[in-house]
């Protein structure tokens, strides 16, 4: 796999602090926090006694990286709590055990992705545009398995080679947020959203991750605002830009 990972300015809120036993409070659909803190516990030699509470904003299972921003938001704070806090590439090891993209949200800036995401590689890529996102409704993330079993069905990896290496090149040649059209497109998933974004002015659109959210990027706010309120029947929506930092 290859990929782009790209933080934007929609994020959830956590909280970390001392409690007798190990408890997650605020999103009863957690076990991936639950199992990071329990995993730094045990490779520290200490009892998980540890209260996280999350205010989530990110939808669930849009492909947007929710859960795994969590996890490592949970992993660094805890760390930073321990008396002996464990080295950071030990820190990134554990976040790769949870999850192929836990590892990202422990970096700063974009960053490309390869293997099964978790071999990072800074990228200098541009910032300066607005993010339309529109999670339709009544869709939901399938399965990792039955993604790439549909991507396997359809011959997927054949060109693998020759799409990777035009992502590389279009990265070499990034200088404008224009540039980012010129990318290859998700290979995992697609949606008709998306080219009703570009209809509406994107540059580039596509699903992000495994779906479905769907993502379009605009040069001007007016343009993507506009842009948000035509689709915004389809789905839930956001409007937003790209951010630097977890």
């Amino acid at each position: 796999m290859t990929t782009v990972l790209q933080r934007i300015d929609l994020f959830d809120r956590i909280a970390i602090e001392p409690a007798p036993h190990l408890r997650v409070d605020g999103f009863a659909e957690d076990t991936l926090v639950a199992r990071a803190l329990e995993r730094l516990a045990e490779e520290a030699g200490v009892e998980p006694r540890w209260r996280a509470r999350l205010w989530k904003k990110i939808p669930v299972a849009a492909g947007l990286g929710g859960g795994s921003t969590d996890a490592a938001t949970a992993l660094r704070l805890a760390n930073e709590s321990l008396p002996e806090p464990l080295a950071r590439d030990r820190l990134l090891e554990l976040a790769a055990e949870l999850g192929a993209d836990v590892p990202f949200f422990l970096t700063d800036g974009p960053q490309l992705g390869e293997g099964d995401g978790g071999r990072l590689t800074r990228l200098e890529l541009p910032q300066d545009y607005w993010v339309v996102l529109c999670l339709p409704h009544g869709e939901r993330k399938p399965s990792t398995a039955a993604v790439y079993a549909r991507f396997d069905e359809r011959d997927g990896a054949a060109g693998y080679d020759e799409r990777r290496r035009a992502l590389l090149d279009g990265l070499a040649g990034m200088r404008r947020p224009r540039d980012l059209a010129a990318l290859p497109p998700n290979d995992l998933a697609a949606s008709p959203l998306a080219d009703e974004l570009r209809r509406l002015g994107a540059f580039r659109a596509d699903v992000t991750g495994a779906g479905p959210a769907v993502y379009g990027l605009f040069h001007h706010r007016a343009q993507a605002r506009a842009a948000r309120r035509s689709i915004r029947s389809r789905g839930r929506t956001w409007l937003t830009v790209p951010a630097w930092y977890g």
